[in-house]
């Protein structure tokens, strides 16, 4: 079986190694915030070259403070995108806000020609979702920005090391927020993340908020939330933050053979531009009967999956918001073809043009 992602191979590799730096954690008997998270904190900000950056624990959270720290509440609007993973959307809905949809562009980023056609005076911020390791088109959103005066959230969940035009993602707007899911480049034993951002305001107030609102152990001066991330986490974090690098570029390297063996004119894929720098946190393929294809795959032992089959404007959770339905043809045309194919690091080379041969053949 060729799996879709491996971590329990990228476990037995790094198991020894592991194994030490949670026994180190464990052994110093500080679990919450302490000194491996103010270090992870460093290497980010030194890594994605951000002023800032606050740890948590997740890339939820960091979306919901990002949104609350530019100042969106109840009835406001934040546009982004439908064909995103369900956060993106939860977390405006739980701010009280509408998430209103803007369509895409063939490479399943948001459309800044629609995001113009979506601001109204009750639009609070854009949310560009940097999907699948790729950037969204940056500059056209940064005018828009600019000429509206709305702050730019960027989901950067999927995109840890993704630059657009040599500049790190995270680092285009007021928040950049990321996750270190265990199914990202970047990954945790469990659920985390963190933001980054260039301006101290934004930063003070986050380290206030994800730790309860605590000035000091006994003075609160606003109610928080409990959205730090643990030691534990910072310092597997730490750990893996170091082969970063390699694991970016093994997964370029596994698109380059996808690109050079896959059949484009039966599935299509977006190339990456030359002020791009993907990092295939997924590599998504469109083609008709995906469906059929999938199952078709899985008999041959390759297993695949769908980012995102459904997508946010047609759940029931969205529904219940009440809010004017939209008209997004290419989210829909797209859910109905795409098909996530494995990129992990851990595939060889045979594996790849085995999914590709299996593919072209069918």
């Amino acid at each position: 079986m060729i799996n879709y992602i491996n971590l329990k191979k990228q476990y037995i590799k790094e198991r020894k190694n592991l194994l030490s730096v949670i026994d180190k954690t464990l052994s110093t008997g500080m679990y919450i915030l302490d000194k491996e998270v103010d270090l992870f904190e460093k290497n980010i900000q030194k890594y994605n070259k951000s002023k800032y950056c606050v740890a948590l624990n997740s890339g939820t959270d960091a979306l919901t403070l990002a949104l609350y720290l530019v100042g969106v509440r109840k009835n406001d609007e934040v546009i982004t995108t439908s064909n995103s993973f369900v956060a993106s959307t939860a977390v405006i809905a739980h701010l009280g806000a509408k998430p209103i949809f803007s369509d895409v562009l063939p490479d399943q980023n948001i459309d800044p020609q629609d995001i113009k056609k979506k601001i109204t005076k009750r639009t609070k911020a854009i949310m560009p979702v940097h999907l699948t390791g790729r950037p969204c088109e940056m500059d056209e959103i940064i005018y828009l920005s600019k000429k509206f005066g709305i702050p730019i959230i960027e989901d950067a969940a999927q995109a840890i090391g993704t630059k657009y035009k040599k500049k790190n993602v995270g680092n285009f707007g007021e928040i950049g927020c990321f996750s270190a899911h265990p199914l990202k480049n970047l990954n945790a034993l469990g659920d985390s993340g963190y933001l980054v951002c260039n301006d101290r305001k934004y930063y003070e107030k986050a380290k206030e908020l994800r730790n309860h609102g605590l000035i000091s152990r006994s003075n609160v001066k606003n109610f928080g939330h409990v959205s730090r991330m643990d030691a534990i986490q910072a310092s597997i974090l730490n750990f893996r933050l170091k082969k970063l690098n390699k694991i970016i570029l093994r997964r370029r390297d596994n698109f380059k053979i996808y690109n050079n063996f896959l059949d484009k004119e039966k599935v299509f894929f977006p190339q990456e531009k030359k002020y791009q720098f993907n990092t295939y946190h997924t590599f998504v393929i469109q083609t008709k009967n995906r469906n059929k294809l999938k199952k078709y795959l899985m008999k041959k032992g390759i297993e695949t999956s769908i980012h995102y089959p459904r997508p946010i404007h047609m759940q029931t959770a969205y529904k219940k918001l009440k809010i004017k339905p939209v008209n997004l043809v290419n989210t829909i045309q797209q859910s109905k073809k795409i098909l996530t194919l494995p990129i992990n690091q851990y595939l060889s080379q045979s594996d790849i043009r085995y999914i590709c041969s299996t593919i072209n053949n069918y």
